[in-house]
């Protein structure tokens, strides 16, 4: 059983205070999209960001805390996540328009539904965020992109909040942002919401939405369990290229397999664990190196305890 980080009397207190938005040993599996992770210490979705910030005032500094919205770029091992999951997909759901090309967007936003108000309300070009799987904030935290759109291109500012449950507005200057990548000017601050600044676009429509996502399910498999492009892209090619040119889709470890249909995914066909997928991910990475020369990065990121 994984060590606890948080004594019994604070997560006794964790409950009493917080009810339901609290849960002990919580299945991670519930809560992405390969449905697979071993259990979070302290589980808490709060309802709104006071809750949020009183939660954190009680965490000892020294506990560890990770965020979640979707689940859809996360491998939780299957030994689970110590410390305390903060889950903001429920409480930080506020998206309006301030302005003639600003749009607000709280965190846990699913970015599909950004991509659909803006065409709503003639912006973009925004349609790209229909192809991105996940909620704002995990967005922000990476620079998610699809179909050429990338979201750090549109971020003016953003609210954040610290460990001490304090909230502050930065401006996007204040980040180091690049491909798949965003340098934080301070650590273990966490994504509230931003500023996303488009343009008017005479006559936008949900069809090139409509058009993008059927493409998408056509070359992707939407509908299986997966996390999405499992490796970045290296400079000048295409990692499903490299992982195709080196034999390996369609290949199985467990429950675990590269999809036939796009081989910068990895699917759980219903039994996979999370060793299962990070032995698959390793074994790519090894055997595209040894055939191609190219290490491949993971776009995903792995998270907690081995079983």
């Amino acid at each position: 059983m994984m060590p606890a980080t948080l004594d019994s009397t604070l997560t006794r207190t964790l409950q009493q205070r917080f009810a339901a938005r609290v849960a002990l040993d919580e299945p991670m599996l519930r809560h992405t999209s390969w449905h697979v992770g071993g259990p979070a210490e302290v589980f808490f979705e709060p309802r709104d960001r006071e809750d949020l910030a009183e939660f954190l005032r009680m965490l000892p500094l020294t506990t560890p805390v990770s965020w979640v919205g979707l689940g859809s770029n996360l491998l939780v091992r299957d030994g689970g996540l110590r410390g305390a999951v903060i889950s903001l997909h429920s409480a930080l759901s506020t998206l309006e328009r301030r302005g003639e090309s600003e749009v607000w967007c709280e965190a846990g936003v699913p970015c599909a539904r950004i991509a659909r108000q803006c065409a709503r309300w003639g912006l973009g070009p925004a349609e790209f965020f229909a192809g991105i799987p996940g909620t704002l904030g995990g967005a922000l935290a990476m620079n998610a992109g699809a179909f050429g759109g990338e979201t750090w291109r549109h971020v003016r500012n953003v609210e954040v909040i610290d460990r001490s449950g304090i909230i502050k507005l930065r401006s996007a200057g204040e980040y180091r942002v690049s491909y798949r990548h965003v340098e934080p000017p301070v650590a273990e601050e966490a994504f509230l919401a931003a500023s996303l600044h488009f343009e008017q676009r005479a006559g936008a429509s949900t069809d090139a939405i409509r058009d993008l996502l059927v493409e998408r399910k056509q070359k992707q498999p939407i509908g299986e369990w997966s996390c999405g492009s499992v490796f970045t892209n290296p400079p000048g090619d295409y990692a499903a290229r490299l992982i195709e040119a080196a034999g390996l889709k369609g290949l199985r470890i467990g429950g675990a397999r590269v999809s036939p249909k796009h081989a910068n995914f990895i699917v759980n066909e219903g039994e996979a664990s999370a060793a299962d997928l990070e032995q698959l991910i390793a074994h790519v990475r090894r055997t595209v190196e040894q055939h191609s020369g190219v290490k491949l990065q993971t776009e995903v990121r792995i998270v907690g305890e081995a079983a």
